[in-house]
């Protein structure tokens, strides 16, 4: 019987992303064949910085290699679809980082070509994978809130705070027309519609750019890095660094969410309200071990993570024991624990709690509603296809 540690990886991207992946594949057994950067020069350099056995110089050389059939993308947006198409069609797995595409034209291609394949394919939205996530979705589904009535919430962060800060996410060309909304707006949205069980069906957004021109550096600058340039050129912006939404849902459920990358002193903080119609439950991103639970006749609660109190989805997500903190980092091996058993048995399984290339593409078209509500100022319905299934693939 084939164990995990027998199945072969190969990571695309050398980023900060890349590295977490490298680290969660690690951590779960997986056999890293090798990296791909941006450069073979650049491959190298981070291969050996990661302890990586090999630095491919092109896709073409990866995927020659019979070793590998799982590949992780976490290479810039616009790679997405080439590399993932490729990938595919050399009969490999693939995990992507989101969004899935640059267009909801894209991704939809990406979910036939996906499912003609047969093999499993899945977007990085690991935030569902903190344990208090898993345990709330199952907490949700069996009416521990009643009906849901209400979504809000924020995802705040403030690494673009300043016009001297820069990366390619500033750039639609590379990153795609939405940006605070695309990079972190869609986290929220896909773990608030997994959680609760509930689809967007329309919105009303409005997106802010506070910061119409910024300095690019001369040379690269890391996600996230300090580095201050001293040789800059002028660039225009041209997507939002702010974010408000209005939601309504399929449900009849209405919802609110405000997002940022411009907000001082947030780094990373995602939070999220659900009010049923017997009671509601809380989270932040920064205190991810505290799920609040609110009651009307008796006092309220909080939940510490804990296996013992969890439903059996929160505890497969745990790995720790309560009162030992599990954050950011710990949530990219419990979603791969999650989806190497499905690429052991060769197929997606009946519902998996990891977002799947159908997800993927959901956020694309929820995207897509945004950005014509937002230069319309109206509210705009979400367009489900055929090719998108709900959240979650089953309820």
């Amino acid at each position: 019987m084939r164990r995990v540690s027998d199945v072969g990886a190969a990571v695309i991207g050398s980023g900060f992303i890349g590295a977490v992946h490298i680290e969660g594949l690690r951590r779960i057994g997986v056999t890293i064949c090798g990296l791909l950067g941006s450069t073979p020069e650049r491959a190298a350099t981070r291969a050996e910085a990661l302890g990586v056995p090999r630095a491919y110089e092109s896709l073409d050389e990866l995927l020659d290699d019979d070793r590998v059939e799982v590949v992780h993308v976490t290479s810039p947006n616009d790679l997405h679809v080439p590399q993932v198409s490729a990938i595919l069609a050399a009969g490999r797995h693939v995990l992507c980082e989101k969004p899935l595409a640059m267009t909801s034209e894209e991704s939809g291609r990406l979910v036939q070509l996906a499912a003609e394949s047969g093999k499993v394919a899945a977007v990085n939205f690991n935030i569902r994978f903190y344990p208090l996530n898993q345990h709330l979705r199952e907490a949700v589904r069996d009416g521990a809130l009643g009906d849901v009535r209400l979504i809000t919430g924020h995802y705040f962060q403030d690494w673009l705070l300043l016009e001297s800060d820069w990366n390619w996410r500033l750039e639609p060309e590379r990153a795609g027309p939405l940006r605070a909304v695309g990079d972190i707006g869609s986290h929220w949205l896909d773990l608030t519609s997994f959680v609760t069980g509930q689809r967007v069906a329309s919105v009303m957004a409005d997106l802010a750019t506070f910061i119409p021109v910024r300095r690019q550096p001369a040379r690269p600058v890391a996600t996230f890095s300090t580095e201050r340039a001293t040789e800059t050129v002028e660039r225009e912006i041209r997507t939002e660094d702010v974010a408000n939404i209005l939601l309504r849902f399929e449900s009849g459920a209405r919802g609110a969410v405000a997002i940022s990358q411009v907000s001082a002193g947030r780094k990373n903080s995602l939070q999220y309200e659900i009010d049923g119609s017997t009671g509601a439950a809380a989270w932040d991103s920064e205190t991810p071990d505290h799920l609040w639970l609110g009651h009307r006749d008796r006092p309220n609660e909080i939940l510490l993570r804990n296996p013992a109190l969890m439903t059996p989805a929160g505890r497969a997500a745990a790995t720790l024991p309560g009162g030992h903190v599990e954050g950011f980092g710990d949530t990219f091996p419990a979603l791969f624990r999650a989806f190497y058993p499905d690429v052991l048995a060769g197929r997606i399984s009946e519902s998996p709690p990891y977002a799947t290339f159908a997800d993927g593409h959901e956020e694309m078209l929820v995207g897509d509603a945004v950005l014509r509500s937002a230069h319309e100022g109206r509210w705009v319905d979400v367009e489900h296809t055929s090719v998108a299934q709900p959240v979650g693939s089953t309820p």
